[in-house]
């Protein structure tokens, strides 16, 4: 591979050392929670948001009044983008059938989706009131049918977000919680003496949110591992350096450490997209986040062909993925690893986002190399079952059972088999001797 780096992030072993910090944290505070339960969480909330509310729960009357302090744009915007998510997922959820057959001549085999009976969902309001994760967390929960939605949010500027707690309403959500951080993690999947715990946790969230997430999952299911928003521009001639540097910097102002990565087959575009970088971070009013961003994760990779730069692509597996090519639907075919694809220069990370309608709850840190992001099916399990309904099936399924039992050993299980050759096929096979023959019967 003839790769050349324009332009480096931190190195591998610097973020390890960030990761082994938050990991030790996280542990440490998910004890504490699990120990003193509603006193911790409030001693976190008031260390880290000071916050203090006589109840985290916000009452049916404080959400009406929160939904009172919009404009009728405002929500109209909101319903909108929500009916746009809604759709989406009920054509997803539409996609999976529930099944049964009959594989044999009396047995029928079938299996059937059924919600997880309750969900916690973390929308971030950190530094950005994030209105958009509510409609794919909770509305998505909504639409697969789950009876019990916890929403979490953290105060924005020591308040809750009227935004944010609308949009966490009109998607349905039953409990609505201002509380961020490692104490709403660890509170819905722990429980405390207040907040009953939820059998799952999705939403995205900062380093501290995820690596919470990361432990806590066995003792509660996870959507996936989603940290910190990385975005990747691949690009060749076709496009020009100011339509890069926007959206490489527009993922980048999310936090402090959000990986921008721009993979190109043109020297010229590289160039200017550094160029164009610095000149938009002059002006850009959230620059003071997306610079460091950029000066610790940022990277430029020039490549010689567009093979090299799938290639490339497939091992960074980044979680949004904007490609503006001559050949755009080609790597729609070829791309295998990513969290979501954004095809073409009229296309952009924001309106998926925001309001085109498919999921942004999205995995990082490569794990899109075996996961794909929160859609409706992640709230759904799907449950097999199997039912035998004539007697010369359960003997044709015995005999087949027992012999591969004893092949293995197992005589109990074998009997298990056994037991129903001889009630349903009247055929005498002593216990324990394993394989049933009709013949010898006969």
């Amino acid at each position: 591979m003839t790769i050349e780096y324009l332009k480096r992030g931190k190195p591998e072993a610097e973020r390890a050392e960030d990761d082994a910090k938050t990991r030790a944290v996280v542990e440490a505070t998910l004890k504490d929670i699990e120990t003193r339960g509603d006193a911790a969480v409030r001693e976190l909330s008031n260390k880290f948001d000071g916050y203090s509310p006589a109840s985290f729960r916000l009452t049916q009357a404080e959400i009406d009044a929160l939904i009172g302090q919009l404009s009728e744009r405002e929500l109209a915007d909101i319903r909108f983008a929500q009916e746009q998510v809604k759709n989406f997922a009920q054509a997803q959820r539409d996609s999976m059938l529930d099944v049964e057959l009959e594989t044999l001549p009396g047995v029928i085999l079938g299996h059937k989706n059924i919600p997880v009976q309750s969900v916690g969902c973390y929308v971030p309001a950190g530094k950005f009131p994030m209105v958009a994760s509510a409609h794919m967390s909770v509305a998505t929960a909504a639409v697969a049918g789950v009876p019990r939605i916890v929403a979490c949010t953290p105060p924005f500027q020591g308040k809750p977000n009227p935004g944010v707690i609308a949009a966490m309403h009109l998607g349905g959500a039953h409990e609505i919680y201002v509380l961020g951080g490692i104490q709403a993690i660890g509170a819905m999947a722990i429980g405390t003496e207040t907040i009953e715990p939820v059998h799952m946790l999705v939403g995205p969230g900062n380093a501290f949110v995820a690596e919470a997430k990361r432990q806590l999952f066995g003792r509660v299911g996870i959507d996936l591992f989603a940290g910190p928003t990385e975005t990747m521009v691949i690009a060749d001639e076709t496009v020009d350096a100011e339509l890069c540097a926007t959206d490489l910097l527009g993922q980048a102002e999310h936090g402090y450490n959000s990986p921008a990565v721009l993979v190109t087959t043109s020297r010229k575009l590289a160039e200017e997209t550094l160029s164009e970088i610095s000149r938009i971070l002059k002006i850009l009013p959230t620059a003071t986040t997306a610079s460091v961003s950029w000066n610790d994760y940022g990277e430029v990779i020039l490549c010689e062909s567009h093979e090299e730069m799938l290639e490339v692509a497939n091992d960074i597996a980044s979680e949004h993925v904007q490609v503006m090519t001559d050949r755009d639907d080609w790597f729609l075919e070829n791309m295998t690893s990513y969290g979501a694809l954004f095809l073409g220069p009229r296309t952009n990370v924001a309106n998926g986002d925001k309001v085109i309608g498919t999921n942004h709850t999205l995995p990082t840190k490569k794990a899109g190399r075996y996961t794909g992001g929160l859609w409706v099916g992640k709230f759904l399990k799907t449950h097999s079952y199997q039912k035998v309904t004539t007697d010369e099936a359960a003997t044709l399924i015995g005999e087949y059972g027992s012999r591969l039992c004893m092949l293995e050993g197992f005589v109990g299980h074998a009997e298990q088999c056994n037991i129903r050759v001889r009630r349903y096929g009247g055929i005498n096979v002593p216990y324990g001797e394993g394989a049933p023959y009709r013949e010898a019967a006969e």
